[in-house]
C-alpha cells in the first residue's frame, strides 16, 4: 500500500501545477454537482423534473462560454444534420397549416423533388397522411410524418387546388438536399452572378461547374460571388472555393487552438480555374464563418474586391464530439486567422449589433495587417469590405408584413386565383393586384406602426411611469395624432418597397427558387451600385 501511495505522489509531482489545479477544480465541481442532485432527488418537496433542470443547467453552462458551443441530445441529431448538411429524407416541399383543424397546404414544392414529380403544386391540400387525418395535428407533427427514410413510401389524400378533385398520391421519399448554389446567370452581357447560400459538402465543385457553364454560354468578363446572408459551413469547401481563383498552394486560413491537433494551416490543393477573372464578392452582416474565410482570403491575397457591409465576425472553429446516450457536443476548439494574420472572430461580445454581428470597434482597439500587395487591412472581427455599400433600409411596416406571414399568405391566395402567370422576366404585380393585397392585408393582424410611432408609444409609456404624462397630455395627444396613420394609407405609401416582396413570393410558387432570385435582382440596388463602382477600384 505504501508503494502505491509513493507512485501516486510521484505522478502528481510530475504534473504541471496548472494541470493539478484544473483536475482538482473539475473533480471538486463534479462532486458538488452530483451531491446537489442527490440531495434534491432525496429531499425536494415536489417530484424532481430531472431532464428539464439538467438540460437547463447544461445549456446555461455552455452559453457562458460562447454562442456556438452547444449540447445536442440524441433526439435532436436529425436537426443537427439538417443544419450542417441541409439534407433530410422526405418529399421536398414546404408546407403551411393555418388551422390545426384544417388541411395541410403545399406552400412550395422544390424543383425536381418527389413532391414536384408527383404533381403536387402550391395550393394543393393534404387531407390525410398514410390514412391518418391531419385534423388536430400541428404543422411540426405533419412534417414529421412526411419525412422518413429515403426509399420508403408515403400515401397522401390530396385535394387539388384548381379542380377540387380528391385523389390519393403515393410518393417515394428521397434524400432532399437544399442547394447551396441557388442561382447562376448573367446580370449584364459580360457580368456573371452566382448566389451561394451555404458551404455544405460538394458546393465548391458545384461553383466551379457553374462558372465553367457561364464561360461557355457567355462572354464572362467579371464574376460576382454573392455571399450575403451566407452563414457558412464546412471549412474544406471554403478552401476549395478559394482554390478556384488562386494558384495551387496558396494559404487560405490558419486555425489556432489549445488541444493537440486543433491548430493547423489550410492551403489550396487543387488547380485553379481562373486566376485572372475580375472577381467581386458581396458580403453583409449575415456573412459568417466559411463566408468570412473565403472573403478574407481573397481580400488578403488581393484577388477579389469585397463589397457590401462588414461581415458577422464568427471566427470560431466547431468540432462535433460524441457523448453518452447518443448525444453530441458541438464544441469550439480553435479560432480562424486570414492569410495576413487577422483573427476573424470579433474582439469580444460587447461590441455587437442587435443581430449579433460585429458593431463599431474603434481603430485604437484593432491592429493593422498587410495584404499581399501591401494594402492595409484591420482586425477586430469580421471582414471590412473594400467598398462599403449599405443595403436598402426597409420600413418597419415592410418587415412586419413579411415576418408576420401576411405577404406569404397573400401569395397563396394569388396562386389559387391564377392558374398561370407570365415568365419571370415579364411578370410584375399590377396596380389592381396591389389593391387586392391592401384589401387582404387590412383583414390581418400585424403591427403596422411606423418606427416613429413605435418610439413615441415607448416615450409616452415612460412619461406615464415618471408621472409626467398628464402634464404633457395636450402636446402628446397632438403629436400622437400627427404620427397616426391608417393601415390602408400606410400600405399605399410604402407600395414601392412592398411590391418586390409580393412578386418574389408569387414567382417562386410557379417557377421555383431560382426564379425568385432572378426577380430579386431586378430590385437589388446594392448590387447595381457595386457594379457601378467596382471598375474604379485599384489594388494599391
Amino acid at each position: 500500500m505504501k508503494r502505491i501511495l509513493v507512485v501516486i505522489a510521484l505522478m502528481a509531482a510530475a504534473l504541471p501545477a496548472g494541470a493539478q489545479s484544473k483536475s482538482f477544480k473539475l473533480g471538486k465541481w463534479t462532486e458538488i454537482h452530483s451531491a446537489i442532485l442527490k440531495e434534491l432527488n432525496r429531499s425536494y418537496v415536489d417530484s424532481l423534473p430531472l431532464d428539464r433542470i439538467e438540460r437547463a443547467g447544461v445549456d446555461a453552462m455552455l452559453s457562458d462560454l460562447d454562442p456556438y458551443t452547444t449540447y445536442v441530445p440524441e433526439e435532436e441529431n436529425e436537426n443537427l444534420r439538417m443544419m450542417i448538411n441541409k439534407t433530410y429524407g422526405g418529399i421536398g416541399a414546404v408546407i403551411y397549416k393555418p388551422d390545426i383543424q384544417g388541411n395541410v397546404i403545399i406552400n412550395e414544392p422544390y424543383e425536381n423533388s418527389p413532391a414536384h414529380k408527383a404533381g403536387l403544386r402550391c395550393g394543393d391540400e393534404i387531407m390525410a397522411i398514410d390514412g391518418e387525418s391531419v385534423k388536430g395535428l400541428n404543422s411540426a407533427e405533419c412534417s414529421e410524418k412526411m419525412r422518413g427514410t429515403p426509399g420508403t413510401k408515403v400515401l397522401f389524400k390530396v385535394k387539388k387546388v384548381y379542380t377540387g378533385e380528391i385523389t390519393d398520391v403515393r410518393i417515394t421519399r428521397q434524400t432532399i438536399h437544399l442547394p447551396d448554389i441557388q442561382y447562376a446567370g448573367m446580370v449584364t452581357p459580360h457580368t456573371g452572378y452566382i448566389l451561394q447560400t451555404g458551404f455544405t459538402e460538394g458546393v465548391a465543385g458545384q461553383l466551379r461547374a457553374a462558372i465553367e457553364a457561364l464561360r461557355k454560354s457567355s462572354q464572362l468578363d467579371t464574376l460576382v460571388l454573392d455571399l450575403r446572408g451566407n452563414g457558412g459551413g464546412l471549412l474544406t469547401e471554403a478552401v476549395d472555393i478559394v482554390s478556384i481563383f488562386v494558384p495551387k498552394g496558396s494559404l487560405v486560413v490558419t486555425a489556432k487552438g489549445r488541444e493537440d491537433g486543433s491548430s493547423y494551416v489550410s492551403r489550396t490543393t487543387k488547380a485553379p480555374l481562373d486566376t485572372k477573372l475580375p472577381l467581386i464578392v458581396m458580403v453583409d452582416s449575415g456573412s459568417a464563418s466559411a463566408s468570412e474565410i473565403v472573403s478574407g482570403a481573397l481580400q488578403d491575397l488581393d484577388r477579389a474586391i469585397i463589397i457590401g457591409t462588414r461581415t458577422f465576425g464568427k471566427g470560431l472553429v466547431q468540432s462535433i464530439r460524441p457523448l453518452p446516450y447518443g448525444g453530441q457536443l458541438k464544441l469550439t476548439t480553435a479560432k480562424y486567422y486570414t492569410p495576413s494574420g487577422r483573427c476573424v472572430q470579433a474582439i469580444d461580445y460587447s461590441h455587437r449589433n442587435e443581430d449579433g454581428s460585429v458593431g463599431h470597434i474603434p481603430d485604437s482597439l484593432t491592429h493593422e495587417f498587410k495584404t499581399s500587395l501591401g494594402r492595409t487591412v484591420r482586425d477586430g472581427g469580421g471582414i471590412t469590405p473594400d467598398i462599403e455599400i449599405k443595403p436598402h433600409d426597409y420600413s418597419r411596416l415592410t418587415y412586419s408584413l413579411v415576418l408576420s406571414g401576411v405577404v406569404e399568405q397573400y401569395a397563396l391566395e394569388y396562386v389559387k386565383a391564377h392558374k398561370s402567370i407570365p415568365a419571370t422576366a415579364d411578370f410584375s404585380l399590377s396596380d389592381a393586384d396591389y389593391e387586392d393585397f391592401i384589401t387582404f392585408a387590412k383583414t390581418k393582424e400585424f403591427d403596422y406602426r411606423s418606427s416613429a410611432k413605435t418610439y413615441f408609444d415607448l416615450v409616452r409609456k415612460e412619461l406615464a411611469r415618471d408621472g409626467l404624462e398628464e402634464a404633457m397630455s395636450a402636446e402628446l395627444d397632438a403629436l400622437g395624432k400627427a404620427l397616426d396613420m391608417e393601415k390602408e394609407d400606410f400600405l399605399r405609401l410604402k407600395k414601392d418597397e412592398i411590391v418586390p416582396f409580393i412578386e418574389e413570393e408569387i414567382i417562386v410558387r410557379y417557377y421555383f427558387q431560382p426564379a425568385g432570385v432572378q426577380l430579386r435582382l431586378r430590385y437589388d440596388t446594392q448590387l447595381q451600385e457595386a457594379l457601378r463602382r467596382a471598375p474604379s477600384f485599384k489594388f494599391e
